[in-house]
């Protein structure tokens, strides 16, 4: 049996063509959002030559192929009649709006994880030689490393814009020219102007005297791109709508374009900036009140705001610790999270059973551990619950251990494992057992949690 007939085998057992709402992939998996599951029939399915495995997970069909997955997706979208990642559209029951965020955000990550992967291991790597000072932060060869490792994240949202248009179904280049009005170098600059107190710096610029558009710095951020494309693909659909056929090829994307970059810089990005800013203030209030309680709950809150992209205004707070009372005790807590996001993705791997989803899960592990978490959230984590549960309890309860004795930063460095010799001093006992903690207990808590992953890793 070929590729070809293994797919329309596959199309038939999942209840048809009508039974199929979307279907999408991530690196090894074909992703498959159904009208109704109970048409599905598994065994069949798993029979079939080139499938590794398939279940039922988080309102989501998945059927495991390997690294051979976008081939079959390719050929799946030919049969199905489509050029994008559904097929006729249906109505099922309603999900959660939490399980709606994840299966969103996985569902852009997915596609992206390979880049996010490779960037991270390389940069976690480097922040590692240069914590043990083998190599000069400051040599050309640090220099160069660096921006390969750190392009991918600066201009991360023309990765999730060219993804996210591909979930929301509008065009790829419509979406990647909204994400370059975010990424203008004059909007960037001018953030920067702004952050550093600049006497010639400005907090918005207006437009038409009348409309202002925020001056915000959205490299490396998420939910600002992913919402602006939400919002451009009904845009799209709504222009389209009524533009006369004569005029759609040249007006309708010019139309889109504008309505679309402008809600994007006047009304999304900044309510989404605004969001990360309310949690900064939010935790600074926290550390009034007691350090082991703000440590508790900036723990339990800090895999979140990964994988939102709110992480981004913890830093500032951070920042301003050190220069203000020269020691900090948020980054540790930042340290905590990672590691128990590394825990729980190590368990993930050992109770998985795919070979090849085994090695993603564990390069994602090992970049957590480095400092990057993005391969692990986005890429293992958003696909098991509770496994992002358990990481986010060993995350909270570490970092209250860690705040209840004081431990504290007197310089600011990557959360990574290589990270440990800066906590030499009276703290380091402390910040070695709450990284014990975190690592264990989130690697435990997952693996009584999740239990198996059946045909799956």
């Amino acid at each position: 049996m070929g590729t070809q007939d293994a797919i329309n085998n596959i199309i038939r057992l999942v209840g048809g063509e009508g039974n199929i709402n979307k279907v999408w992939h991530c690196m090894t998996r074909l992703r498959f959002d159904l009208v109704d599951d109970n048409k599905v029939d598994q065994s069949e399915i798993k029979k079939l030559p080139g499938v590794l495995g398939a279940q039922l997970q988080s309102d989501q069909f998945q059927i495991i192929i390997g690294p051979k997955v976008n081939s079959w997706y390719e050929q799946m979208l030919t049969v199905l009649g489509t050029d994008d990642a559904s097929a006729a559209p249906a109505q099922k029951g309603r999900k959660s709006l939490v399980s709606m965020f994840m299966d969103t955000v996985s569902g852009v990550f997915g596609p992206i994880v390979p880049a996010i992967a490779g960037a991270g291991m390389i940069k976690g790597l480097l922040a590692g030689l240069i914590a043990l000072k083998l190599v000069s932060a400051k040599s050309d060869t640090v220099v160069v490393i660096d921006l390969i490792a750190s392009g991918v994240f600066y201009f991360l949202p023309f990765f999730l814009a060219v993804s996210a248009a591909k979930i929301f179904k509008t065009n790829e280049y419509l979406a990647a020219a909204v994400a370059a009005c975010l990424m203008y170098p004059s909007l960037i600059e001018a953030a920067k102007a702004l952050a550093t107190h600049q006497p010639d710096a400005v907090s918005a610029f207006w437009l038409l005297n009348a409309i202002p558009v925020s001056v915000f710095n959205y490299s490396a951020s998420v939910i600002p791109v992913i919402f602006s494309i939400l919002a451009l693909s009904y845009i799209h659909r709504w222009v389209d709508s009524f533009m006369p056929d004569v005029l759609k090829t040249v007006f309708t994307p010019t139309l889109t374009l504008f309505l679309g970059a402008l809600a994007a810089l006047v009304v999304i990005g900044p309510i989404g900036i605004y969001l990360g800013k309310a949690l900064a203030f939010f935790i600074e209030g926290l550390f009034g009140v007691s350090a082991s309680f703000a440590g508790l709950v900036v723990g339990a809150i800090r895999p979140v705001a990964i994988l939102t992209g709110m992480h981004h205004a913890m830093t500032p707070i951070a920042l301003q610790n050190f220069s203000d009372r020269g020691y900090d005790m948020l980054m540790p807590m930042m340290f905590m999270a990672n590691m128990a996001i590394a825990g729980a993705t190590f368990a993930i791997w050992r109770i998985s059973k795919n070979r090849q989803d085994r090695t993603v899960t564990l390069s994602a592990g090992i970049s957590a551990l480095l400092g990057i978490t993005e391969p692990a959230l986005f890429g293992v984590l958003t696909r098991y619950k509770k496994a992002f549960i358990a990481a986010t309890v060993a995350s909270s309860l570490a970092s209250a251990f860690i705040a209840f004795f004081g431990v504290r930063l007197y310089g600011y460095i990557l959360s990574s494992i290589f990270s440990l010799p800066a906590y030499i001093g009276p703290y380091f006992m402390f910040a070695l057992s709450g990284v014990a903690i975190s690592l264990v207990l989130s690697f435990t808590l997952t693996t009584m949690l999740v239990g198996k992953v059946e045909d799956d890793a």
